[in-house]
C-alpha cells in the first residue's frame, strides 16, 4: 500500500507468476526427460544454494561473490550486480534472505524462479521489507551449480533504492536517511525534520510503536515512481508518501517513507514538518489500519496529527475547502477513496485531505481525543470494509453514518464559512 503525501503547493504528503504451472512443469521434467536431468527437487534446492550464496555475498559486503552467481557470459548483468552491492556498502543490512516462491522448469538445465527478497536494516525493521523479483536461471553441466542469466522486478514492483545509484546514509536520532543523487545538507535536512515528526507522532498516538522512521529520498520524481512500480506523472505534485503493508498482526513489514525531492524542495520548513510528521503517522498507525480503513479517516488522521499542535487557522489548513464552503459548494458526503487518487485533479485531491483532517478533527473535538483512537482501531480491526465505518460510528461515538455526515457538514460551514 502507498499511503499518499500532500501537493507540492501545499502543505501536505501480482507478482509475476513464473510462466507455466509449477507442479505441472517441474513433475513433467522428472518423468519426461533423459536419465541425465535433474529432478525437480534437487533443482529447488541447488537454486536455493545459489541464492544462499548471493545472501551471503551481501551480509559479508563482498561484490565478488555477488556477481559470481551470475552467469559469466551475462557480463553485462555481472557488472550491474556489483555495482550495486557497492551501493549498499554503507547501509547496515541486518538481515538479507530469498525465499524460492514458485519455479518453472523449461527443460534440465534452464528455469524460471519467483523470488521473495527479505532484508531489514539493522536497528529500524522490527520485521523485513518484502521485495518480490523474478529470476532466469540456467544449470552449468560441468559443475552443476545454478547461475542466474537475468534479475527482474515481478510484475507491479518497482526497483530498488541500490538499483540507481550509491546510498548515501544519514543517521538521525529517530531516523534513517538513504539517499542518492542528492546533497548530504539536504539528506541532513530531512533527518532533522524527520527526528522532529516522531516525538511529534508519538504524542498524537497513544499506543507504542517502532518510534523511528526510515526515509528514502531519490534524486528524482522519475526514480520515486520506479521506486513505486507507477507512472513519475502521478508523483509531479506528490511531497512524499508511505509504503508498506496494513494489517493488526504487529508482523507488516517496515514501512518507507519516500520523498519526492521536487516537490519537497518547493514547501518551506513548515510545509516540510507537516509532510514528514503526517507520513511518520502512517508509520505509526499501521498496525491498526486495514483495508477497512477508509481513505478520508487513515490520511485525515495523518492530518489531524500533523496539524495538531500548530498555531494554523482551519482556512490555512483547508482553503480549496473553504472556498468552496464560501461558494455554497458543501460537499454532500465524505471523500470517498476515490477522490484521494494522485492521477486525479488536483484541487479535488486538495478537498479530499481537508475534508478527512476535518472528519477528524470533529471527532477530537466533539468526542475527544480517546474517541477518536478508539474509533480509528475499531474501523481498523473490522474483519472488511464493510460495516466498518457504521459499526464504529454507533458503538464508539453513538451515531450512524447520516447523522455524522450532517454534523460534518454543519462543522465544515462553522470552521470555514
Amino acid at each position: 500500500m502507498a499511503d499518499q503525501g500532500r501537493t507540492a503547493g501545499r502543505a501536505r504528503g501480482g507478482r509475476r507468476r513464473a510462466a507455466g504451472a509449477v507442479l505441472a512443469a517441474l513433475l513433467c521434467a522428472a518423468a519426461c526427460t533423459a536419465p541425465g536431468d535433474r529432478a525437480p527437487d534437487t533443482a529447488a534446492r541447488d537454486i536455493r544454494a545459489t541464492l544462499e550464496r548471493r545472501a551471503a555475498a551481501v551480509l559479508d559486503h563482498d561484490p565478488a561473490a555477488y556477481a559470481a552467481v551470475v552467469d559469466p557470459d551475462a557480463t553485462a548483468l555481472r557488472a550491474a550486480q556489483r555495482r550495486e552491492i557497492g551501493h549498499l556498502a554503507d547501509v547496515p543490512i541486518g538481515s538479507w534472505t530469498y525465499r524460492l516462491t514458485d519455479l518453472a522448469a523449461h527443460g534440465a538445465d534452464r528455469a524460471t524462479a519467483d523470488v521473495r527478497l527479505g532484508y531489514r536494516i539493522k536497528g529500524y525493521d522490527s520485521a523485513p521489507v518484502s521485495v518480490d523479483r523474478v529470476l532466469a536461471l540456467e544449470r552449468d553441466p560441468a559443475d552443476g551449480r545454478w547461475y542466474i542469466t537475468a534479475d527482474e522486478a515481478a510484475d507491479g514492483g518497482g526497483r530498488q533504492l541500490w538499483e540507481q545509484g550509491d546510498i548515501e546514509v544519514v543517521r538521525g536520532t529517530h531516523s534513517l536517511v538513504l539517499g542518492v543523487g542528492r546533497s548530504r545538507e539536504e539528506l541532513d535536512g530531512i533527518a532533522a525534520t524527520a527526528d522532529r515528526a516522531v516525538p511529534d507522532v508519538s504524542a498524537a498516538w497513544p499506543e507504542r510503536w517502532a518510534g523511528r522512521v526510515v526515509v528514502l529520498v531519490p534524486d528524482t520524481v522519475k526514480d520515486m515512481a520506479e521506486l513505486l512500480g507507477s507512472p513519475a506523472a502521478n508523483y509531479r505534485g506528490i511531497a512524499a508518501v508511505t509504503t508498506g503493508e496494513t494489517g493488526g498482526s504487529g508482523k507488516a513489514p517496515a514501512d518507507r517513507v519516500i520523498v519526492n525531492p521536487e516537490a519537497y524542495a518547493m514547501l518551506g520548513a513548515f510545509g516540510q514538518s507537516v509532510v514528514l510528521t503526517h507520513e511518520t503517522t502512517h508509520v505509526a498507525t499501521r498496525t491498526r489500519t486495514s483495508a477497512a480503513t477508509p481513505a478520508w479517516l487513515s490520511e485525515g488522521f495523518a492530518d489531524w496529527a500533523a496539524y495538531r499542535d500548530q498555531e494554523r487557522t482551519a482556512d490555512e489548513i483547508a482553503p480549496e475547502l473553504a472556498e468552496a464552503v464560501r461558494g455554497g459548494d458543501v460537499p454532500a458526503a465524505l471523500p470517498t477513496d476515490e477522490d484521494f487518487g494522485f492521477a486525479g485533479d488536483a484541487d479535488r485531491l486538495a478537498r479530499a485531505y481537508e475534508g478527512g483532517w476535518l472528519a477528524c478533527e470533529l471527532i477530537a473535538d466533539h468526542w475527544g481525543e480517546a474517541k477518536l483512537f478508539a474509533f480509528y482501531r475499531a474501523v481498523g480491526g473490522h474483519p472488511g470494509r464493510d460495516g466498518a465505518v457504521e459499526q464504529a460510528l454507533h458503538e464508539v461515538l453513538g451515531t450512524d453514518p447520516q447523522d455524522f455526515t450532517v454534523r460534518w457538514r454543519e462543522y465544515l460551514e462553522s470552521r470555514l464559512g
